[in-house]
């Protein structure tokens, strides 16, 4: 009878458990994320090893893709139409630096032309971006 007369316990869940799963996930995934400059150009830049920090807070942005097209601060150029902006650049400010960025698969010679631009039209401060 002593059966019968005990009351069943109500099953429960241990959220502990639960919780230091969750805990050590939320840290895997905080240790294994990527943080990366969210960039509107498909580009990889060559590595540097010996590369710092460009820490530049004006500057005119061009960037060379791997099939050769120049971009002025994110907008698509041809190579007469940067040659005109640079001009206007480097009238109304000749000491701004120019960041230069350029895929690690693009041409030489492309990456030679902007800065062979850049010094006709007095901008002599270039800087190449790398990872």
């Amino acid at each position: 009878m002593s059966l019968l007369e005990r009351r069943r316990q109500r099953p429960s869940i241990n959220i502990v458990p639960l919780v230091d799963v969750l805990t050590v996930l939320l840290f895997f995934f905080l240790v294994t994320m990527q943080f990366r400059e969210v960039t509107a150009l498909n580009i990889t830049a060559p590595e540097i090893e010996t590369a710092g920090k460009n820490n530049i807070d004006e500057n005119v942005i061009i960037v060379v893709d791997k099939k050769g097209v120049f971009y002025l601060n994110d907008q698509q150029l041809h190579a007469a139409t940067l040659d005109t902006a640079l001009r206007v650049a480097g009238e109304v400010t000749p000491d701004i630096p120019v960041l230069l960025m350029a895929d690690e698969d693009a041409p030489l010679k492309y990456v030679t032309e902007v800065m062979d631009l850049c010094r006709k039209n007095r901008l002599n401060k270039i800087r190449l971006q790398a990872r």
